[in-house]
């Protein structure tokens, strides 16, 4: 028996109660609704007995005030009958709503009508009229009149109040009949229904112990399935290049593999059972802070997580290495976190290969820079030695002082570019002011010789100090990249302009948050790069200058600005109107610092 086999003996197993359920409540419900059909009928006769004797009561009372008033002649004595006279014909169209559609009862109801109204105008009225004139109303025959009057009416409403209680005695006896025959049916129905229940559930149980014999068997032979295929997985896992670790819900490390074993210094019986942070201890490169848990940080996200950039792990011997890793949530039938899985590798190679890529282009930015430097220190100091040969062969005295202030001003010169030289280069521990205007422009005096040599116009337009918090040397390196980079697009007679532009916090025209910080942007109006070029300018080890590149300025300087929170955009046009391109680099004056680049 297979799986839809048995789920329909369950569904009939289960659907056979809730018909006969069904079918039992459908009885019931048909003799209850003529049970209450009945009872309604009953109601419906003792609010006519009910209607007829208020009317009754009401027509007592008009007798009574009209004898009170006839024998005294007082007004008082009257009130009943009016009482009782406004409120009568409400109460008969009432006692006609409660009939019904009984033609008979309907007519009866009619002639008592009739009837009361012929009282009312041949006796009553007369007899008030009399009385108030200060007439007799004492005579046998006209008494006699309104009596025979009234009784035909109380003859009507005692036809009226037979006729409902013969109903109501014949629908009272039909209930009774009515809940025994509901009794007898449901208790036939009911053995019934048991004795076909009974039968079908033994018939259908015996099919189902067949079957769990049979699944016995399946299941057997799944189990071995499964452990076949457990042992495959942890196969798997051992030959990956990478570590697994496996923890269960409260973090507690549950397998572990070879690599896992390797790059932590724990083998895996030290390390079952134990918290995931005794085993995989990391903690930031820089500041030496323990990272917060990957299973904590899964079990807070209930997502995929990865390790922040600059995380060094500590294994079991104190040695450190440098890793890259995910966790992901287990998730069990209902969705729910049963563990977390824990994937990590080694990136200590990457991180070396990528700190000598970073060194190799500072020490390209410091050769490019050498010659120009060269030449701007060398001219200085041509004049100066001049000058001093003039006034060793006789210069005046007023000479001499000339001469004096032109070789300061020569030496002055020097020194900037000296100091210049030192600052693209001197690192920091931490982010430090930094005056844009005043590092634009010693990168500006570094460059004037490069300016020359390239036919080049440069043209600054620098407002007043502009700081943010940075790291000087490496904004240095981006800006000094990106001129040069500027100057040699541009071609001889072109020119390169150096704006920054300040950004108040605000909101802009898009209702995005804007941050406080400045622009700083580099425009040159050369030949433009390429559509099909721009996609890889940013792309590691990607020139346009052959052999004169190394690839690299482009990809180190976005890293740099990402590392400060800000961002770099590079747009190029190509027509013959409006080529040129122009690069942008935003900077917040109290950034972010990321410390993990870009």
């Amino acid at each position: 028996m297979n799986l839809s086999q048995f789920n329909r003996i369950l569904r009939q197993v289960f659907l056979l109660p809730v018909v006969a359920l069904l079918l039992t409540a459908g009885a019931l419900y048909w003799q209850i609704r003529g049970a209450n059909a009945t009872v309604n009928l009953i109601q419906e006769s003792d609010a006519r007995i009910a209607q007829a004797a208020l009317i009754a009561k009401l027509m007592v009372d008009e007798e009574s005030g009209l004898r009170g008033y006839e024998t005294t002649s007082d007004t008082r004595f009257l009130q009943p009958y009016i009482e009782a006279e406004s409120h009568m014909q409400a109460e008969f169209q009432r006692l006609d709503k409660v009939a019904g559609s009984d033609p008979d009862q309907k007519n009866l109801i009619a002639d008592m009508q009739n009837e009361h109204q012929t009282w009312r105008d041949a006796f009553a009225l007369p007899v008030i009229a009399t009385v108030r004139a200060g007439g007799q109303t004492s005579d046998v025959e006209l008494n006699l009149q309104g009596k025979s009057l009234m009784d035909k009416v109380r003859n009507d409403i005692n036809s009226i109040i037979h006729n409902a209680e013969e109903h109501r005695t014949a629908r009272i006896s039909l209930w009774h009949q009515q809940v025994h025959d509901m009794l007898v049916g449901l208790l036939l129905l009911a053995l019934s229904m048991g004795i076909l229940i009974g039968m079908f559930t033994r018939s259908r149980l015996h099919a189902v112990s067949d079957a769990y014999k049979t699944s016995l068997d399946v299941l057997n032979r799944r189990a071995e399935e499964i452990f076949r295929s457990e042992q495959q997985l942890r196969t798997t896992l051992a030959s990956i290049g990478d570590g697994v670790i496996s923890c269960d819900v409260d973090g507690r490390i549950q397998m572990m593999n070879p690599v896992a074993r390797e790059l932590t210094g724990w083998s895996e019986t030290e390390a079952i059972g134990r918290p995931l942070e005794d085993v995989f201890r990391i903690v930031h490169e820089t500041t030496r802070a323990v990272m917060e848990n990957p299973v904590a940080k899964v079990k807070r996200l209930n997502s995929i997580v990865d390790l922040a950039n600059h995380t060094v792990l500590i294994r079991k011997d104190e040695t450190e290495l440098y890793v890259a890793d995910s966790g992901a949530p287990i998730r069990d039938q209902t969705g729910g976190t049963a563990g977390i899985v824990l994937v990590f590798r080694d990136i200590t190679k990457e991180r070396r290969t990528q700190e000598a890529l970073l060194a190799s282009e500072k020490l390209a930015v410091a050769g490019r820079l050498a010659a120009t430097i060269a030449h701007e220190i060398h001219n200085p100091l041509d004049s100066v030695s001049n000058l001093l040969y003039l006034m060793r062969t006789g210069a005046s005295e007023e000479e001499s002082k000339q001469f004096m202030d032109m070789a300061e001003q020569e030496l002055t010169r020097v020194t900037q570019i000296s100091r210049a030289m030192l600052g693209l280069y001197r690192e920091s521990k931490a982010p430090v002011q930094v005056d844009l205007k005043e590092m634009l422009q010693e990168i500006l005096l570094l460059m004037e010789r490069r300016f020359s040599d390239l036919h080049v116009t440069m043209r600054p337009n620098l407002p007043s100090a502009v700081t943010v918090d940075a790291f000087p040397a490496e904004l240095r390196q981006v800006f000094t990249n990106l001129i040069t980079n500027a100057a040699e697009a541009a071609s001889p007679g072109g020119e390169v302009r150096v704006s920054i532009s300040p950004q108040a916090a605000g909101v802009d025209v898009d209702g995005h948050k804007l941050q406080a910080g400045a622009t700083v942007i580099i425009t040159d109006n050369g030949v433009g790069v390429p559509e099909s070029v721009r996609p890889q300018l940013f792309q590691p080890f990607f020139t346009t200058k052959g052999e004169n590149g190394t690839g690299l300025g482009l990809w180190v300087s976005r890293g740099i600005i990402n590392k400060h929170g800000g961002s770099i955009e590079l747009v190029s046009d190509t027509s013959e109107a409006a080529h040129g391109t122009v690069v942008s680099v935003f900077l917040a004056t109290k950034p972010t610092i990321n410390a993990g680049g870009d």
